[in-house]
């Protein structure tokens, strides 16, 4: 991820810093004996912590246009997910310290610290939080096998106890209560809206006009609105629920798939790949089946030095993106230059090279290069040069699976492309 700031982060750097700076007449500056440094240590861990974890909660509200201040949906999941995992590490660190202070009073002190009587609710409200943040956590770390993705958001509800309990043991026992207040508000706030109001609210009903098999194992699916459709720009994602009751898997389940149509197409149209149950029965969903959309998100094709020429590697189902770019090149006026590199194990992989070509054909800014992994192996910076002698003076985007991805940053890298220049999309964190 390139070292760049958004608007969003000043804002997380700002609620972050508001409760440290609001209790700091109270903590003072670290003390130097061992104890009370390690006592101030906790209580500073504990309030950092526990803004982060309200941070967090507040990250998940997934509203269209919001993931643009941080860069796009993907990179605010990945700050989501950074200052969650933070979040329980300080917190251990809080319980930790607050501990270890107390040492030299005695062992028996230090145990009564941790775990007081039954009447002090506000302590043992912060164990509850804890619990509840180690059960949540847990099957992120693969303890019990592979993460089951839709379990996993079910119990995203332990989630929001532990933030209710760690307000219950932070507001009883801070000086300024209206730093929790505020940060707790817009976490409790974010989860209602997510968990509650969205489904019904943010979701918009469509209908499954067509279903046209493009490869082995892959389709796409055309969408007509029942009321007004979406606007979205080329690049942009949506989570896409069906509600066929014929399918086999998946029914009522929300999946993010990139939009593959152009914004003037009066369909919307997304590629699927069948990469697991949902994705298998969406193989065959029945026309005329109702499914929601909510979005649009992403920020992929975002105006990164639009004068510079443009360099697109993209393979699997993560062509699509690209698709939708190409398709709706004739509504966009600009004078750069666009060179498509698909990456495929074969001429029966490349789902979308006849539409893309033709587009190429049409459009003398765009070019369409093929690399078969079946016949020439991973691609190599000499084919690269060879097919596009100024890819490293152009803005990169990358679109495809993990390991694709992967050796490509490695390939780019290694030539000293800056990062800043290398803009990527993946799915695999959602």
């Amino acid at each position: 991820m390139a070292l760049r700031l958004y608007r969003g982060d000043l804002l997380l750097i700002v609620a972050l810093l508001v409760p440290l700076m609001v209790a700091a007449p109270r903590l003072g500056w670290p003390p130097g004996e061992a104890a009370a440094l390690l006592g101030w240590v906790g209580r500073v861990s504990g309030i950092v912590g526990l803004a982060m974890l309200l941070v967090t909660a507040a990250l998940s509200i997934r509203l269209p246009g919001f993931d643009r201040w941080f860069g796009g949906l993907d990179r605010l999941w990945q700050l989501h997910r950074l200052l969650g995992f933070s979040a329980f590490i300080l917190i251990m660190l809080h319980v930790l310290a607050l501990g270890l202070a107390r040492v030299p009073a005695g062992l028996d002190v230090a145990v009564l610290t941790l775990f007081p009587p039954p009447s002090q609710l506000a302590l043992w409200s912060g164990w509850l939080a804890w619990l509840a943040m180690v059960i949540f956590l847990a099957p992120t770390f693969r303890f019990f096998g592979r993460l089951d993705y839709q379990r996993w958001k079910g119990l995203h509800m332990l989630s929001a106890a532990a933030l209710l309990l760690a307000l219950g043991h932070a507001l009883p026992l801070a000086g300024e209560t209206w730093p929790w207040w505020l940060l707790g508000a817009l976490g409790a706030g974010a989860m209602v809206w997510r968990k509650l109001l969205s489904p019904s609210l943010a979701r918009h009903p469509y209908r499954v006009a067509s279903v046209a098999p493009l490869a082995r194992g892959v389709v796409e699916i055309a969408l007509r609105p029942e009321a007004r459709g979406l606007g979205y720009r080329p690049g942009q994602f949506v989570y896409f629920t069906p509600l066929d009751e014929s399918l086999t898997a998946g029914r009522g389940e929300e999946h993010p798939y990139t939009i593959a149509s152009a914004p003037h197409d009066p369909l919307l149209r997304i590629g699927i790949k069948d990469l697991g149950d949902a994705s298998h029965a969406l193989q065959t969903v029945s026309v005329g089946s109702r499914v929601m959309l909510e979005g649009p998100y992403g920020d992929f094709f975002a105006a990164h030095h639009p004068d510079r020429d443009a360099l697109w590697l993209g393979g699997g189902i993560g062509i699509t993106p690209f698709v939708s770019a190409a398709r709706g090149m004739a509504d966009v006026d600009e004078g750069r230059g666009v060179q498509l590199f698909y990456l495929a194990n074969g001429p029966d992989r490349a789902y979308y090279l006849d539409e893309l070509t033709r587009c190429a054909g049409e459009n003398e800014r765009f070019t369409v290069t093929t690399h078969f992994y079946r016949e020439l192996g991973p691609l190599t910076e000499s084919f690269l040069r060879h097919h596009c002698p100024d890819y490293a003076d152009r803005e990169i985007y990358l679109c495809g699976p993990p390991g694709m991805i992967g050796h490509l940053r490695d390939l780019l890298d290694a030539q000293g492309v800056p990062a800043a220049r290398i803009h990527c999309e993946v799915f695999d964190f959602l």
